[in-house]
């Protein structure tokens, strides 16, 4: 069992992923100080000072915590709209993969031979 778990600890995987959660707790940091810092402010002041985070409802005597709810559902927003334009850059400078010629096509009778035919096997023509 533990040789298994150490094959699984080597492969590639487990080390990208850890990577990428530690790199999403950063980013969700940062994205978090720009909507508490910069946007909420600025939708504040567009809004009449509404302030998002005091919003409270009082629902037999507890406070529900509306303001906060909206501020996660906009940091979401934010941050998926930022995830979008990274892959969709991605994508765009990832080069598309050439696939290897493999095949050609017979002269005389159209079908599909391998590359390095000399001779059709479905019509036995030389190519």
């Amino acid at each position: 069992m533990l040789k298994e778990f150490k094959d699984f600890i080597k492969k590639g995987n487990v080390i990208d992923l850890a990577i990428a959660v530690i790199m999403a707790g950063a980013f969700g940091e940062i994205v978090g100080k720009l909507v508490d810092g910069i946007l909420m402010p600025i939708i504040g002041a567009i809004t009449a000072g509404i302030d998002f985070a005091a919003i409270k409802l009082n629902v037999l005597g507890v406070d529900l915590l509306v303001g906060e709810f909206l501020n996660s559902v906009i940091k979401f927003v934010i941050i998926a709209f930022v995830m979008f334009l990274i892959v969709k850059a991605f994508n765009k400078m990832k080069k598309e993969e050439v696939a290897e010629v493999t095949t050609k096509e017979c002269p005389h009778c159209k079908s599909e031979v391998h590359k390095d035919a000399t001779r059709c096997p479905h019509c036995t023509s030389e190519l």
